[in-house]
């Protein structure tokens, strides 16, 4: 299973793709683009944990394993 992490920034409407390109090279995905509370636009973009879905699956890797033995023996 992916663990994310979350991230909101406003976006200038005369820079969007400049911004939204920055946060891209650094991993994040854009999830939306919503009005904020004051007229301006918030980006809500999201990235995956790095080792946290690694972790998990090491886990649950380990556990179809040894069904699995239990299943045969």
């Amino acid at each position: 299973m992916t663990t994310w992490e979350y991230l909101t920034t406003p976006l200038m409407i005369h820079n969007t793709a400049a911004i939204l390109n920055n946060w891209g090279k650094q991993g994040w995905e854009l999830v939306q683009v919503v009005q904020g509370p004051e007229g301006g636009l918030v980006a809500y973009l999201k990235r995956p944990i790095e080792g946290a879905a690694t972790a998990a699956n090491t886990g649950l890797d380990a556990a179809a394993e040894a069904a699995r033995r239990f299943e045969q023996e």
